[in-house]
């Protein structure tokens, strides 16, 4: 059920993203009563789903869900019709317009999603507003995984600031570290504060996400597992874990790394309820826990920001400008062989898997707007086949007052087709190849 809801909110979300990158070209066109013959969404190899044809343009929804085209008469494009391009030019087709009418129909796809991203993220902002836990609000600090040991960053240690640049968000301390060429960290342990360097190895172990940083906070009980061997010893929600036998463990990193040491044995857990300390015997069982779920909802204070509708406008931008900041930010990693960031490099696989389990439309939007802006960025790209290969070829035009030829453009279209297709297997490959490997280790 899980996979269905994640295919779901991919499908939706991409069906929404192609449709109005398209639109964007669409509506240009029509604009400059350019002939459109066909709005696809998905592609329609061999037969359609859907189609109806309305005045010139067939419209229709095509059985191979990678995407969508608009096919614009007189322009060079994926499908590759050599025999229109040999009739002489129509009033009506793309290769008679200006310039300057050709680049705007080229980057309405562009824009538009980009347009999409600032109206996501507006709206998210203003219905949902922003919730976040500040760096300045762990109080007990962090719990460092081996990646962040590696650095030197110890359990309780709390983050100050990132080359002395002060961090707001918990959840940017890791982007902060990939995307800024960070070179130290400044923490705060036992009243001390220290500098610690951030070495190149860590990169790479970022970038396949391998934990990190969480936060610190005490084993307060909230509710008990039907199994539990703390219920059956007698501690009830809302009592403070303390410690196991002779150790103390106040927080519930410590009780859960100590705890599979008593398996399978009878042992007191000390607990605080209320003003008390009480010590009951409890019988852990073979994985080490005593089947309680803390609470964390009362631990944190988190900061919550509310947007009224004038406010949420320039929020939205600033952030769709934020997002396409940093994903620009990653080619720099991709392109650098030492963060061997083309090993984490996705397919549809990945999209998907970062779609939550559930659905959830807080979620599914921003995740959108993500989506639209990534779209747009790689659609910009100077490769032939992309809007962006057009409109390198238009500027070409422009600055030269010479149009490449047709012939050159048939072959830059089909070297760009082959670029796209190498890279949309190596990432799909690559999601084939960790999906592999993870069933083989578990």
């Amino acid at each position: 059920m899980e996979i269905i809801i994640k295919v779901a909110q991919l499908l939706l979300s991409l069906s929404i993203l192609v449709v109005v990158h398209e639109f964007g070209h669409f509506l240009f066109a029509k604009l400059f009563k350019t002939r459109v013959e066909k709005f696809y969404l998905f592609f329609d190899p061999w037969f359609s789903l859907f189609k109806f044809k309305k005045g010139d343009t067939e419209y229709g929804i095509g059985w191979l869900p990678l995407g969508g085209y608009v096919k614009i008469a007189g322009m060079i494009d994926e499908s590759m019709d050599k025999e229109q391009m040999k009739q002489p030019p129509k009033p009506d087709e793309f290769r008679s317009k200006t310039t300057g009418q050709r680049l705007l129909i080229m980057v309405g796809g562009v824009l538009f999603n980009l347009i999409l991203a600032v109206i996501i993220y507006a709206s998210v902002l203003k219905v949902w507003g922003e919730e976040y836990l500040p760096l300045e609000n762990m109080k007990y600090g962090v719990v460092a995984e081996s990646t962040a040991m590696d650095m030197g960053i110890q359990h309780g240690d709390k983050i100050l600031s990132i080359d002395n640049q002060k961090i707001d968000k918990f959840t940017a301390i890791t982007s902060h570290l990939l995307l800024n060429e960070a070179q130290t960290i400044q923490i705060e342990r036992n009243g001390e504060r220290i500098e610690l360097a951030v070495p190149k190895e860590i990169i790479p172990r970022l970038i396949k996400g391998e934990p990190f940083l969480s936060p610190r906070f005490p084993f307060i009980i909230e509710e008990f597992a039907k199994e539990s061997a703390g219920k059956a010893a007698g501690i009830l929600p809302g009592d403070r874990v303390l410690g196991i036998d002779t150790l103390d463990t106040p927080f519930f990193d410590q009780f859960r790394s100590v705890g599979t040491n008593y398996k399978n044995k009878t042992t007191p857990v000390k607990v605080l309820r209320g003003s008390d300390t009480l010590s009951f015997e409890v019988a852990i069982p073979e994985s080490g826990l005593i089947g309680a779920r803390p609470n964390i909802d009362d631990v944190f204070e988190l900061k919550v920001v509310e947007y009224g509708f004038m406010a949420a406008i320039p929020a939205g931008i600033k952030k769709a400008v934020k997002v396409g900041q940093d994903y620009l930010k990653q080619f720099k990693l991709l392109f650098n062989p030492e963060t061997k960031a083309y090993e984490s490099l996705g397919g549809f696989i990945a999209i998907g898997s970062i779609f939550p389990s559930v659905w959830d439309w807080q979620s599914f939007w921003n995740l959108t707007g993500f989506l639209s802006i990534m779209l747009a960025i790689l659609n910009i790209l100077p490769i032939p086949a992309l809007d962006g290969g057009h409109v390198m070829f238009l500027m070409y035009e422009i600055i030269t007052r010479r149009k490449p030829s047709e012939k050159f453009m048939e072959y830059a279209q089909m070297v760009g087709i082959f670029l796209l297709l190498a890279l949309l297997l190596f990432a799909n490959g690559n999601d084939v190849y960790k999906w592999i490997n993870d069933l083989m280790q578990n």
